[in-house]
């Protein structure tokens, strides 16, 4: 159920220019439009969080196009990887949430943590005081939510499971599950997030 008071609120609009240039190829920030770059800028800011995009190449029907740069594609994807990580370096202490992504968001998310924690063994910090929370439709045992399921099954293999819930905070830390509808799910947490 919605809460009352988002039931009330009032969409804000914010109009921004668009761009007509064509950036296929464009493996650079500084390279897209102007107004793409601001685009992507007031994402940014609105949300508080550095926007990247992660291609698996193959899964798209883009990528059947003869138009389709795969170098460019891997170089934008690669570039965003970093900067991911680097977001990731500053998450002791912090929040991580999974809202709806199955397989390549806890993957990402994982490579990110290992790179983000290994450099700061190196100088000698620790990643390891931070929550996770997982947003989705599946049902899962919330008592297993603690240690890996087992081969046999069928859990083991859903990646927000195994990797986030479990995986990425056994050394310390937090992980919660929220199973339903994300159109209910958000919202709310954002209502409460609010309420502090």
């Amino acid at each position: 159920m919605m809460p009352p008071k988002l039931l009330r609120a009032k969409p804000v609009v914010k109009r921004l220019e668009g761009w007509k240039s064509d950036i296929r190829g464009t493996t650079r920030f500084q390279e897209l439009p102007r107004a793409a770059q601001e685009y992507v800028r007031f994402i940014e800011k609105e949300c508080g969080v550095p926007v990247t995009v992660h291609v698996a190449i193959g899964q798209d029907i883009i990528h059947e196009h003869p138009d389709f740069d795969g170098a460019a594609t891997g170089a934008a994807s690669y570039a965003d990887f970093l900067v991911y990580t680097q977001s990731v370096c500053g998450l002791d202490g912090g929040v991580m949430l999974n809202i709806g992504t199955a397989v390549m968001g806890p993957e990402v998310y994982l490579k990110a943590l290992t790179m983000a924690r290994n450099v700061a063994f190196q100088d000698g910090r620790a990643i390891q005081r931070f929550t996770t929370g997982v947003f989705d439709l599946v049902p899962l045992d919330v008592d297993q939510l603690r240690r890996e399921a087992p081969k046999t099954d069928p859990t083991y293999y859903f990646r927000p499971y195994k990797t986030i819930l479990v995986r990425t905070v056994a050394d310390g830390g937090e992980s919660y599950y929220v199973q339903g509808d994300h159109r209910t799910t958000v919202p709310t947490l954002y209502h409460l997030t609010l309420e502090g």
